[in-house]
C-alpha cells in the first residue's frame, strides 16, 4: 500500500508538471518575450557577460539580439532597451507603462524602498509630488539658488587658490562645494570645509564611490542572498550608507525639537509640518522613515552626480588643453575676471554651453540609467513584457548614438555646436534619464555645473602633472555608474 501510494504521489506531480509545461508554452507561443542568449539555472547569463564592463557586454549583445532583448542577472530578468528610438518609445512615448522603479538587489539593500528613488506607486508618486514643490519652495530653479551656488563658488575659489600652484586631488573639494547646495535646502545651511562631521561624512561618500568598482559589488547583483553572508567590500558599502542614514536621523532629531510649523527653515521641516498634517491618516507616505530616506536620496543625488561630473570635466580639460584655452577667452569677453558668472550668461557662451553639455555625454554617468520596471503587463514592439519586469533603457546608447553624434567616442564640443558656432540642442541629450523618472534635479545640476565649471576657468589655469597627450580620460567601470580615474592637478591662477 505504502508503495502505491507513494507512485500514485510520483504520477500526480508528473502530471502537474506535465500541465504547468504545456501551460507555458501555449502563452510562450501566443506571447512572444524579447530573445536573448541562452540562459543556465540560478546563475542566469553570468558567462556571457564581462562583470568588470557590463555595459559594453550589453552593447555586443545588442548586435546579435536586436535592441529589445533579455538577459538574466543570476535568476533576475531584464529586458535591456538599446538605442535611441526604443529607450524614447519606452520613456516617453510609453512612459506611464515604463514608470515603475527596478530595483536592483545592491540599489534595494542600500536605499530600501522607501525613499523617492527606488519607492513605486502611490508612494513614489506623493514623495516626488511633495520633493518638487517643497523644493522650488526653498529656491531650487530660481535667483536665490543661483546666487547661493555663486556664493558656493566663490568659497571653492578661495580654497583654491590657498593650494599656491601646488598639485592636488580636488575631489574633496568639489564634493564639499556641490554637497553644500544640497545641504542649504534639505538641513536649512551649509556647512563650514573644516567641519569634522561633514569631513566624515563627504569621506564616505568617496570610500562609497572607491567600493562600487570592486568585483563583489558588481557579483552583489548577481547572487544577493548568499553576498549578504560573505565578507567583503560590499558588507563596506551596505555600513557606509548605513551611518549615512544614521546621519541625517539625527538632523531629523534636531529638527523635531527645534521646529517651529509656522516657519519652515528647510526641506525637513517642511516633511515634518506634512507628517503633523497627516496625523490621523493611517495609510500616510509621509513617515519618519520615509523621510530619512528620501532626505539620503535627495542628499547622495544632490552631490555625487554634480561631484563626479565636475571631476571628470577638469581631468579631461586637462588633456585638450586648447578647449579649456577656447572657454576661457570666451568666459573672459562675456563676464571678464572680477564679475561672478550666471545662468544669464550662458546664452551668450555657446561654446562653453557645448562642452558642459559634451562633458555629460562623454562620460556617461549612469549607462543603465537608474532601472526600471513596469507597471503592468504591456505589449511593446510585438514583444510581451510581464508586469514588474526589470528594464535597462541603455542611456550609453543614447548618449553614444553615431547618427546623432559623429565619433562620439571622441571628446568634441562640435557635437553641440551649429555651423555658425551657436548652441545646438539635441534630443539625445539624456544623462539626466527622460519621461515620468527623469531627475528631480535636473535644472540644478546644469545651474552647478555651468556655474561652477565656469568660475574655475575664470580664476585658474589648469596645469597636469603629466604631459596633457598622457591624461587617461579612460573610465573606471564601476556597478551602476563611470567614475573618473584619481589625479592631480595644479590650479595655475590667472
Amino acid at each position: 500500500m505504502e508503495l502505491l501510494g507513494t507512485t500514485t504521489i510520483f504520477l500526480l506531480v508528473c502530471i502537474a508538471c506535465l500541465l504547468l509545461f504545456t501551460t507555458w508554452r501555449r502563452t510562450s507561443q501566443k506571447q512572444k518575450q524579447p530573445p536573448g542568449p541562452t540562459t543556465l539555472p540560478i546563475v542566469g547569463n553570468i558567462f556571457q557577460l564581462n562583470l568588470r564592463n557590463l555595459p559594453e557586454s550589453l552593447k555586443k549583445l545588442s548586435k546579435e539580439y536586436g535592441s529589445v532583448f533579455t538577459v538574466y542577472l543570476g535568476p533576475q530578468k531584464v529586458v535591456v532597451l538599446y538605442g535611441y528610438d526604443v529607450v524614447k518609445e519606452a520613456l516617453i512615448d510609453q512612459g506611464d507603462d515604463f514608470s515603475g522603479r527596478g530595483n536592483l538587489p545592491l540599489i534595494k539593500k542600500l536605499l530600501k524602498e522607501k525613499g523617492i528613488v527606488t519607492s513605486n506607486g502611490e508612494t513614489w508618486k506623493q514623495l516626488r509630488r511633495f520633493a518638487l514643490t517643497t523644493l522650488r519652495d526653498f529656491g531650487m530653479g530660481k535667483k536665490s539658488i543661483e546666487e547661493r551656488i555663486q556664493e558656493e563658488a566663490h568659497f571653492l575659489v578661495e580654497r583654491i587658490r590657498n593650494t599656491h600652484a601646488q598639485p592636488f586631488n580636488p575631489i574633496n573639494f568639489l564634493v564639499h562645494a556641490v554637497a553644500n547646495i544640497i545641504c542649504s535646502i534639505i538641513f536649512g545651511d551649509r556647512f563650514d570645509y573644516e567641519d569634522e562631521k561633514f569631513i566624515t561624512l563627504i569621506d564616505l561618500l568617496n570610500e562609497n564611490n572607491d567600493l562600487q568598482s570592486t568585483v563583489q559589488v558588481q557579483i552583489y547583483n548577481f547572487f544577493p542572498t548568499v553576498m549578504d553572508y560573505l565578507p567583503g567590500p560590499h558588507q563596506k558599502l551596505i555600513e557606509n550608507t548605513e551611518k549615512l542614514n544614521q546621519f541625517v536621523q539625527k538632523i531629523i532629531a534636531e529638527h523635531q525639537k527645534t521646529l517651529d510649523p509656522t516657519c519652515p527653515r528647510d526641506f525637513i521641516d517642511a516633511f515634518l509640518n506634512k507628517m503633523e498634517q497627516e496625523k490621523g491618516n493611517g495609510h500616510s507616505e509621509f513617515t519618519t522613515e520615509t523621510l530619512s530616506r528620501t532626505t539620503v536620496d535627495l542628499f547622495l543625488a544632490g552631490t555625487q552626480t554634480t561631484s563626479i561630473t565636475l571631476r571628470y570635466g577638469l581631468l579631461i580639460l586637462q588633456k585638450y588643453p586648447e578647449i579649456a584655452e577656447r572657454m576661457q577667452k570666451e568666459i573672459d569677453c562675456v563676464t571678464g575676471r572680477d564679475r561672478s558668472p550666471c545662468m544669464a550668461d550662458r546664452s551668450r557662451m555657446p561654446y562653453t554651453d557645448a562642452v558642459a553639455h559634451e562633458i555629460q555625454r562623454f562620460i556617461d554617468f549612469l549607462p543603465f540609467n537608474v532601472p526600471r520596471c513596469v507597471i503592468k503587463d504591456i505589449k511593446f514592439r510585438d514583444y510581451f513584457i510581464p508586469k514588474d519586469t526589470m528594464i535597462f533603457p541603455m542611456l550609453s546608447s543614447v548618449l553614444y548614438d553615431r547618427k546623432e553624434f559623429p565619433n562620439p567616442e571622441k571628446f568634441d564640443p562640435g557635437h553641440f555646436l551649429n555651423a555658425n558656432g551657436t548652441f545646438k540642442k539635441s534630443d539625445y541629450f539624456m544623462p539626466f534619464s527622460a519621461g515620468k523618472r527623469i531627475c528631480a534635479g535636473e535644472g540644478l545640476a546644469r545651474m552647478e555645473i555651468f556655474i561652477f565649471l565656469t568660475a574655475i576657468l575664470q580664476n585658474f589655469t589648469l596645469k597636469p602633472t603629466v604631459d596633457h597627450k598622457d591624461v587617461d580620460i579612460s573610465p573606471i567601470v564601476s556597478a551602476l555608474v563611470n567614475l573618473p580615474r584619481p589625479y592631480e592637478v595644479s590650479f595655475l591662477p590667472r
